[in-house]
């Protein structure tokens, strides 16, 4: 995504239309945007009175994972590192948080934890393609013994 043009640039382009420089096409040219920027910030310009860019608002309903939950998590790691998602959504739910398994595994990724992995289960085996597009080291699966 690019990133927002400078307000000093939004301001020069308004003063220069409010001097009539030229059109809002020619300033466009002028000033290495197109006519439809200058279009859109005199638009804001005439409906807020503001030169600068107006912050964009969010409407997304405020996360559960505060500050202080993610504290009280890490805090709960600490003493028992090896709790499951299951036993952490329970504690939360103790504290009128709720918070699914997948919320509380994307907010302990964020948080840079990770979990711990249990030794029993089998690894994949799915080989992960190599660095250099080369024939994987892994044996093929052996044929069925059945005939056909």
């Amino acid at each position: 995504m690019p990133k927002p043009l400078s307000d000093d640039l939004r301001c020069r382009i308004l003063e220069a239309y409010a001097r009539q420089e030229g059109s809002q096409a020619e300033l466009g040219r002028r000033f290495g945007v197109s006519f439809e920027f200058v279009r859109k910030i005199r638009k804001q310009y005439r409906r807020t009175g503001q030169r600068e860019r107006v912050r964009q608002v969010r409407h997304n309903s405020p996360s559960r994972m505060t500050v202080w939950v993610r504290e009280q998590l890490r805090a709960w790691l600490r003493e028992q590192p090896d709790k499951t998602l299951a036993e952490l959504g329970e504690q939360l739910q103790k504290h009128s948080v709720e918070a699914s398994r997948s919320l509380l595994s994307l907010t302990l990724r964020q948080m840079g934890l990770r979990q711990k992995k249990s030794p029993s289960t089998r690894k994949s085996a799915t080989p992960r393609p190599t660095a250099s597009d080369a024939k994987s080291s892994l044996r093929p699966w052996p044929r069925s013994r059945r005939k056909s």
